[in-house]
């Protein structure tokens, strides 16, 4: 079972929510998952706000052989930075 960290799409119309997620790579965009990470408001106009993730579980899914996409992949990586400024404050 290969398994891929994906965004998965919720929301309304022009209004979207993704969650991002653990599932399995062959599986259908809104399917099921294994776990949710976090969540994405890419409308949202306060950038604190507009990404919660939960860094230790994803670099515990890519060490185990998770492979993210483009897109969570520079989620996480969005991530990292901020929890590291958030550190040094």
């Amino acid at each position: 079972m290969a398994l891929k960290i994906k965004l998965q799409r919720a929301g309304a119309t022009h209004e979207p929510v993704y969650r991002v997620v653990v599932a399995e790579a062959r599986g259908r965009r809104d399917g099921r998952f294994v776990e949710k990470l976090g969540t994405y408001l890419p409308k949202q106009k306060d950038e604190a706000k507009q990404l919660e993730l939960n860094v230790e579980r994803a670099e515990y899914w890519m060490s185990v052989g998770a492979k993210p996409t483009d897109t969570s992949n520079s989620l996480i990586k969005r991530a990292r930075k901020e929890q590291a400024a958030a550190a040094e404050a």
